[in-house]
Formats: structure tokens, sequence, C-alpha cells
């Protein structure tokens, strides 16, 4: 199995799939692909889901086991998030294939405005996406980003720690839910007496999580987490519907006071198929976007608000940032039309101000208008 782990590594593999009765598959730019021909029998994938649990005690009740998450690594072939879960009976392994090296912003390709984002001291920024979609990638570039360059303590709760932060300017302390801490609701409790000036949650999952990660907001820190929402005015309206009707009002007056970005992902497929790319929505609150939080009328708002604050504020829809990734050549028209939230829209617009391959990308569509038609300031 480890010479299939490491074929798999090579070949660029994002998750591996090891089922009873089935030959291993690979998750391999997207698409899985088989990488033996053998199938394995229940006993083989039962003894290497024993091989991946963290403790004895863990493997002696496998036979009570319906899902388990762990991590796992080997020295010289890489660690892994492990999933282990029963299907028809017998059980399964599905395991996530994290990088050693914690990858910056500038390798995952991701927009400079993040940088920005992550020198924020205080308040909440999100990133969200479908499964799959990078989120912890995207997290663990901004906890580097931070390290890198600020003097602080972060704390993580995660279950299970996936990247591994070595301590640079700041002190990183990374705490598995589970086997550091009993759960996220008390691990970040405690995180509240451990001086801490940043803390990441691995997931916001329930209403007591949310509500003790805005007061931590409210006690001066900065709180980084992961929801899974595909866009930023979802990510608003789930975490609100979280909490009682009676609550809500409450809750959009503390969210709208504690927000400070919205990073929101989805991965698409390069050009020529060699790999994939993020594209990327990013919602900076500002002070119209605050009005809207509170507002429940006003939400649909946000969209435009972020389209239209690209030049001034960094933010972009996913549709713009598809725009630049055709323009610069790295992601084929149609994949991006397919991936876009309104494909005729982005089709027109492609259409009309696509020819000037030259346009800065990072110019916002009313620059360009201005450009094309020579606008003046009236």
């Amino acid at each position: 199995m480890t010479e299939i782990f490491k074929a798999a590594i090579q070949r660029g593999a994002s998750d591996i799939h090891i089922k009873s009765g089935d030959v291993v598959r690979a998750r391999i730019h997207g698409r899985l692909a088989p990488l033996t021909q053998q199938k394995l029998s229940s006993d083989q994938v039962r003894a290497l889901a024993q091989r991946l649990m963290p403790n004895d005690e863990d493997r002696e009740r496998i036979d009570e086991i319906y899902d388990y998450d762990c991590s796992w690594g080997m020295p010289g072939l890489g660690r892994f998030r492990v999933n282990i879960l029963r299907q028809r009976g017998s059980l399964m392994v599905v395991l996530r294939v994290i990088p050693i090296e914690i990858p910056s912003i500038d390798d995952l390709n991701l927009p400079q405005v993040l940088k920005n984002i992550a020198a924020n001291e205080r308040g909440m920024i999100l990133v969200t996406g479908v499964t799959g979609s990078g989120k912890s990638s995207t997290v663990a570039a901004i906890i580097d980003e931070i390290n890198g360059n600020k003097p602080m303590h972060v704390v993580t709760l995660e279950n299970p720690i996936e990247f591994l932060h070595r301590d640079k300017k700041a002190s990183i302390t990374q705490r598995d839910v589970g086997s550091d801490t009993a759960t996220f609701k008390s691990g970040l409790r405690a995180a509240l007496r451990q001086d801490p000036d940043v803390i990441l949650i691995g997931e916001m999952r329930d209403k007591e999580t949310i509500d003790i990660a805005l007061k931590a907001v409210e006690t001066g820190h900065l709180v980084i987490s992961t929801v899974h929402t595909k866009n930023a005015v979802q990510t608003i309206s789930r975490l609100i519907a979280v909490f009682d009707p009676g609550e809500q009002e409450m809750i959009r007056i503390r969210l709208s006071e504690s927000l400070q970005a919205v990073i929101s992902q989805r991965l698409v497929p390069k050009k020529g198929g060699k790999g994939r790319i993020a594209a990327v929505e990013i919602m900076r609150v500002t002070g119209t976007i605050r009005d809207c939080i509170k507002d429940k009328d006003r939400i649909d708002e946000i969209h435009d608000l972020i389209e239209e604050g690209r030049s001034q504020y960094g933010s972009q829809t996913f549709d713009q940032h598809l725009m630049d990734l055709v323009r610069a050549d790295q992601v084929d028209f149609n994949v991006a039309k397919a991936a876009a939230n309104n494909p005729s829209d982005f089709d027109l617009k492609m259409n009309t101000f696509g020819s000037s391959s030259g346009a800065d990308p990072n110019q916002d569509l009313a620059s360009e208008m201005s450009a094309m038609f020579g606008g003046g300031n009236d």
C-alpha cells in the first residue's frame, strides 16, 4: 500500500479510495482513476484501517465504528486526512492527501488581496466552499501568511489536524479535537484563556460554536473558520438561520460588526487538463455591506456590491475571477462558462469585453467600459 500511496501522490492525487471488493482508486485532477488491477478483500481493508488509527483503544473497537476521522503520516511519504466508514457492512477508507509543505497564497495562485485580509488583527474571516474545493489549503496559506509576518499566538482547533505549521514569527498551537481537547466548543472556550491573538476553528458546526466564535471576535481576537456554503450571501444566510427566529436580529447585528471577509472558492480544470485552479469570490465587508447584513430585506444587494467594489476594495465575484482566468489563458472559456453563476451573462460579458486581452485582469468591468468607450468623469 505504501507504494500505491507514493504512486498516487506522484500523479497528483487529491484523494485515495480504498474499498472492499474494489480496486484502489485515486482522484486525479478532479476525476477518479483506478490505481490497481487487483481488488481488495474486506480483511485487507480492515487491516489497513487499523494501521491508520492512531491508538490501540480505537483499533480494538474497530468493529463498533461506523464513521471515524483521524490523520496519518509516514516520513518520506506524506500526511493524510483519514475517514474510515462502513458501506454494505464492510469497511472503506478515504484518504485526503495533505502536502508536507505549507502552500503560500502565491503558490495557490490566490488573489493578492488575501494578504491584506490576513493582516487584520481582529474580526472574523470565513473561507467557504463545497467539500473538496480547497478550503483547507487556503486557510493554511492564510495562517502561514500570519506566521511569516506577525509575532502572534495562533491557536487552532482542528478535527483532525491537517497541515503541520512550524513556528516562524508567530507561535502556533495546534489542538486536535478528540485527542487534545474534547470538543470544538470546549476547546474554543478554553482557547479564550490561552492568550491567543488568532483562533482557527476547523469548521463552524453549530449554534454554540458560532456564538462563542462571535464572542471571541467581540473580545478583540481574529477568528478564522470554514463553512460548507457556495458563496458569501449563502454563508451569511446560513449562519443566521442556525439561530432561533427570536435571536436572529441580534445575530445579524453581531455578524455585521464582526465579519471582515468571506472567501468562497471552487476548483475548475486548468486549460490543457493539467490540474485545477481556484476560482474565488471575495467579499470584503464595507459599511454598506454591514448595513445589508443587518437588514434581511437587503441581503440580495450584497452580490452587486461585491462586483462594484472590485477596484476600491479588492472584492470580486466568481464570474469576474473566471473572466480573469480565461483572459490569462489559464482556463478554457467553455469550462469557465459552465462554472459561472450566470452562464448567459458571463458569455455576453466575455464576448463584449474579451477582445481586449491586454487589459489589466484586476480592472473591474466599469473601468473597462470607460476605457473602451472613452467615458469621462461625468
